[in-house]
């Protein structure tokens, strides 16, 4: 089958033949519809976490996958051949971006009839992380006050939907050019990076969910009320500085979960939970969307079309 691979740290994506992934018992063999990158790939292919993730070359790119369904596992209940699914693969699994992933069945869910499968390969891993975010770590409730950081990236886009479902009021970050999109995605607040200092903008906030890392991290401490609680996917608290401030502090890694993306996808079904895609583009121009994804500016998901001429 053709896949998206590198072949060592550093380089290039190139699209070559690589073995149809066996499948296992309890896992699904999918017919990949779309995929969308996210800036782990990129984060890998670097080799910043080769201690951590250490791969083996070639190495299939993606997490997200959509698709249909093409060989069950002996395992495997719930799901059948035809199914429409999409999914957040493990790390053994990693490889969405190929003719066929192989996918096991606890992290699947079925795709949304109201979805196309450019839309619903957008969701898994950034929704992921903001449900794991904001609802496992932070456990945030009706009637409190978050701060979303990069409120216009794919991670952005959905927790600012997920804290607005959970009934919280929702301060976010962002550029002068997409404060329109994060107020119509349901922001209250909505503060201009390049022009204003958030900390001197909100304060006795419960929960701060920091995309960013770095300075950023750092000063969301500031805006967050005793007992608040910060959690990041970017930087570690490695001066202890919850402690100085009174606060609790999360870093993490999402993880793959089945269940939790279904509760996703009856979102988006209800109307309440809305892709937001930057920009499509064909197989064959992979290596171009990683070009992109790099520069960091996408705005929402960065998709691929597996089925695109």
């Amino acid at each position: 089958m053709k896949a998206a691979v590198f072949n060592t740290y550093t380089g290039p994506v190139e699209i070559i033949d690589v073995p149809v992934p066996e499948l296992a018992a309890d896992s699904v063999l999918i017919d990949v519809h779309a995929a969308s990158i996210n800036p782990i790939d990129n984060i890998l292919r670097e080799g910043y976490l080769k201690d951590m993730i250490p791969l083996t070359f070639p190495h299939v790119m993606s997490y997200d996958v959509s698709g249909v369904i093409t060989a069950v596992g002996t395992d495997v209940t719930g799901f059948k051949t035809g199914d429409a699914v999409f999914a957040r693969a493990h790390q053994e699994d990693a490889g969405a971006l190929a003719e066929v992933a192989r996918v096991k069945a606890s992290a699947l869910a079925l795709k949304p009839a109201n979805l196309s499968h450019l839309e619903a390969a957008s969701i898994p891993l950034a929704g992921l992380t903001a449900w794991q975010a904001l609802i496992d770590k932070a456990d945030l409730k009706h009637g409190q006050k978050v701060l979303i950081h990069a409120g216009s990236g794919g991670v952005g886009t959905l927790a600012i939907q997920i804290a607005k479902y959970l009934g919280a009021l929702v301060a976010t970050t962002v550029s002068a050019r997409n404060s329109k999109l994060v107020s119509s995605l349901g922001a209250d607040v909505v503060i201009d990076y390049k022009e204003q200092d958030f900390t001197e903008v909100i304060a006795d906030y419960d929960v701060v969910f920091d995309m960013s890392g770095g300075e950023v991290m750092e000063n969301s401490f500031k805006v967050l009320k005793k007992g608040g609680h910060l959690v990041s996917i970017k930087g570690q608290d490695t001066d202890d500085l919850a402690t100085k401030y009174g606060v609790s502090f999360d870093w993490f890694f999402m993880e793959p979960n089945g269940d939790q993306l279904t509760k996703l996808a009856d979102m988006t079904t209800k109307g309440t939970l809305k892709p937001v895609i930057d920009s499509t583009y064909a197989f064959t121009d992979a290596a171009k969307a990683y070009d992109k994804l790099a520069e960091g500016h996408a705005v929402g998901k960065i998709v691929i079309d597996m089925k695109a001429a």
